[in-house]
């Protein structure tokens, strides 16, 4: 039967030779806001692999605290029963004392359970009891934000989220794509994977990027390929933008992004990664609220127009009209990409 206990003993140490197994999240944004568990864990001498789709891996890949990363190839809401057993028989060599699970959904908790990770931890979710056997009923109001109740499932601080960048990496990525490192960069990042209640207009980034060039900045575009039409037409729109969707990889524009003197994002995947890269931000919400995620770190700047119906968490604007992103103006993203170029 599911049970709760602490984590850790009194004083929060863990064995050094613990071995340890964090099962990941399938969003980008998610998966950066493991980071403070996994520091946590890491800080006590705990040994810590991850677990994650392809989708995330390469954020666990510039993650500290993180050992090894192992890729569960399942399709995004899939079972995938198969593989889950596989991939869990695979890991049974490395002999896991626990495994945190930070999904709350059931099939999330099948690898550890495969593995035969003595002690499965997470929070309680859909019928979860019997694959976790370290349940936890968690208090919403004790831990608002997701990066909380990560990190309390280690039973520890919460720290800034963190990531690392490939410096080498970095270079040889700029020498291939042909950008320069004479001027500062304005990385701006127009998707949001959740919908286009998420995204600032094209107009409005097309004219924060032209008024960017016009000013001597590099502007860099990021996306993922399925955003690479969104980021070719503002480009087509910015002589001088450099459209950079579909030409990297999320790993390559982990570390591209590290360069940038400045960062404009969507409530994003991306929008997390520059925060954790420890880069300026400046964040557009819209359709969603910065209470639950917002991004972290003393040089984010979250800029809002609130509505009456907003936030709506939904996917398209249900009244059809975007007021919440329309009405944010780009001279006002302009005056805080000027605020960090002043730093």
């Amino acid at each position: 039967m599911a049970h709760a206990r602490p984590v850790a003993p009194p004083g929060g140490r863990f064995p050094v030779s613990m071995n340890t197994l964090v099962v990941g999240p399938a969003w980008v944004g998610d998966m950066v806001l493991a980071q403070p568990l996994v520091a946590t864990l890491a800080a006590a001498g705990a040994t810590v692999h991850m677990l994650a789709p392809p989708a995330t891996a390469p954020v666990a890949e510039r993650m500290p605290g993180v050992d090894a990363v192992h890729r569960l190839n399942v399709p995004h809401g899939r079972l995938g029963l198969a593989e889950r057993r596989r991939v869990g028989r695979s890991l049974r060599a490395h002999r896991f004392e626990q495994a945190f699970v930070l999904p709350n959904t059931f099939k999330s908790a099948l690898a550890p359970w495969f593995a035969r990770v003595p002690r499965r931890t997470g929070w309680l979710g859909e019928h979860r009891y019997g694959v976790l056997n370290d349940a936890r009923r968690l208090d919403p109001g004790r831990y608002p934000r997701l990066v909380e109740r990560y990190a309390a499932l280690a039973g520890g601080p919460c720290p800034t989220p963190e990531l690392r960048a490939d410096a080498r990496s970095l270079a040889l990525t700029r020498e291939r794509l042909r950008l320069g490192d004479a001027r500062p960069v304005v990385a701006l990042c127009p998707g949001a994977a959740f919908g286009p209640a998420k995204r600032w207009p094209v107009g409005h980034f097309a004219e924060v990027a032209g008024a960017c060039v016009q000013d001597g900045k590099a502007v860099w575009l990021f996306g993922s390929a399925e955003e690479q039409p969104l980021c070719d037409d503002i480009a087509a729109r910015v002589p001088g933008a450099v459209g950079l969707a579909g030409r990297t990889d999320l790993v390559t524009a982990i570390d591209l992004l590290s360069a940038a003197a400045c960062v404009v994002a969507n409530d994003s995947g991306l929008m997390h990664v520059a925060a954790a890269l420890g880069r300026p931000v400046i964040a557009l919400f819209g359709s969603t609220s910065p209470d639950f995620t917002p991004p972290l770190g003393d040089r984010a700047v979250i800029l809002r127009e609130p509505q009456p119906c907003s936030p709506c968490f939904q996917r398209t604007c249900p009244l059809g009209h975007l007021r919440c992103l329309v009405d944010l103006p780009p001279a006002r993203v302009l005056g805080e990409i000027a605020a960090c170029m002043s730093y």
